[in-house]
């Protein structure tokens, strides 16, 4: 089995609410665990928050996320974004139009200076999006 590398998002009381809204956008089989499944709440308020989630698509994305709990510190920034690449432009172009709702648009999705189409969002969640469709110079641009 090769290695293999999967964005882990971390949110603060609302990974539940993000995870079902990605698995919303792309499908496929998502699994939650609660940190009181397995024992581990050091806070009883926290007993349903989300401890491990894992949304896993026929098409290979792998997403996880969960909870920080309290004890820890959470600093949400823009330090990172999950990117979606690739040459089948309705299933990007669909990722794009669900990831947009409530998002703010930093670059729409558009043909590109270097020939692909790109768009960059930062979701209703605040987590940071890049979609880039690859192809041919005079490939069409997709409507976002």
């Amino acid at each position: 089995m090769s290695t293999t590398l999967n964005p882990y998002l971390s949110f603060r009381g609302n990974a539940k609410e993000a995870m079902e809204f990605y698995h919303s956008v792309f499908g496929g089989e998502l699994t939650m665990s609660r940190y009181a499944e397995f024992g581990m709440n050091e806070d009883p308020s926290e007993a349903d928050k989300i401890m491990h989630a894992q949304l896993v698509t026929s098409g290979g994305l792998t997403l996880m996320g969960a909870d920080t709990p309290n004890s820890m510190p959470f600093t949400p920034g823009n330090t990172y974004s999950v990117s979606l690449s690739g040459q089948d432009v309705d299933e990007l172009t669909g990722y794009w139009q669900k990831l947009s709702e409530g998002a703010t648009i930093q670059m729409p999705l558009e043909k590109a200076p270097w020939g692909d189409s790109f768009g960059q969002l930062t979701d209703r969640f605040g987590v940071g999006w890049m979609v880039n469709i690859g192809g041919s110079p005079d490939a069409p641009t997709p409507q976002a």
